[in-house]
């Protein structure tokens, strides 16, 4: 041989670079990027009902790229006699309601809004402040689960969500104490909590919603706002990651998914499972054992819900 660092050694039954360690310890693994994705949003924000859908299959099915952050935005902290969102027409609460309803029969997540001319919302912090509360003291799941229960109810079921009463009652459903967590939510911590949020969502450039802002380990990422496919989503999220394929998750079965969520409407069923709306009998039929659930209806729309016990 020519090469002097090359040799076969009879003691180290080697063959190769002399200069060699006998054992070394070395890792095969690329390094994974760690994805923050933060979703800024509101309680009575009506166009992050209706992404619910597709943001849920994101998650289910990408949510192991990424670290989910919820983030209060701060939508409505109170009526006044300006303009709220002059864009589409709203001026005072009564303005709301035909711009939920549309927002609903587009989106075919059920959107009542009859609320806002009876019995308005008149502040979305209440409900807010409760969200980071439940968060501080458990865990971002059970939070994002009061987020849903809050906006099922103001939707949906039409109950004004700033109610001392019916904020209780969302919590005490969770399992937790309701009166002890909005007493807490009303005191200064409460406010402290969500102005914390605010000031993110500011660093974040975030000045509608829903936005979601994903970024890696180099403090690059994406913005998007507005609701978007889920397709869009995935392509933002592969810029983050600086890739051209990603490796999705099979989606829960119907009913672990229902066993989770409690209540599903026909809109987020067909999005999971890619079924038309004429097959959504039939698909739940095949999916669930006719004891596990109930199917009702609400504003048109055909939803399920758990009959299984807690």
């Amino acid at each position: 041989m020519t090469n002097k660092n090359m040799i076969c050694d009879l003691e180290t039954g080697v063959c190769g670079v002399t200069e060699e360690e006998d054992m070394e310890m070395i890792d095969f693994n690329q390094p994974k990027k760690s994805i923050n994705l933060y979703y800024v949003t509101d309680p009575i924000c009506s166009h992050c009902w209706a992404i619910e859908p597709t943001l849920r299959r994101f998650n289910e099915q990408y949510g192991h790229y990424f670290n989910f952050h919820t983030v209060m935005g701060g939508l409505l902290e109170k009526w006044h006699d300006g303009p709220i969102d002059p864009a589409n027409g709203i001026y005072k609460p009564a303005d709301v309601a035909g711009h939920w309803r549309e927002v609903g029969e587009y989106s075919r997540m059920p959107i009542d809004g009859s609320l806002m001319v009876d019995n308005p919302v008149q502040s979305s912090y209440p409900p807010s402040r409760v969200f980071k509360v439940i968060q501080k003291h458990h865990h971002d799941e059970l939070a994002y689960k009061y987020l849903r229960r809050t906006r099922e109810a103001l939707f949906a079921f039409n109950q004004n969500i700033s109610n001392i009463s019916v904020m209780i009652n969302i919590v005490n459903n969770l399992g937790l104490d309701g009166k002890a967590i909005l007493n807490e939510a009303e005191q200064p911590i409460g406010q402290q909590l969500l102005n914390e949020d605010f000031s993110l969502a500011r660093s974040l450039g975030v000045r509608g919603f829903p936005s979601i802002v994903m970024i890696n380990e180099e403090n690059k990422g994406v913005k998007i706002t507005g609701g978007r496919t889920l397709e869009y989503y995935v392509d933002g999220l592969k810029q983050v990651l600086d890739v051209e394929e990603l490796h999705p998750k099979q989606e829960p079965s119907l009913s672990h998914l229902l066993k989770k969520e409690k209540l599903l409407f026909s809109k987020e069923i067909e999005a999971m499972y890619d079924v038309e709306k004429a097959d959504i009998n039939h698909f739940i039929e095949r999916e669930l054992s006719p004891s596990s659930y109930q199917t009702k209806e609400i504003l048109g729309e055909l939803y399920i819900v758990t009959t299984a016990k807690k």
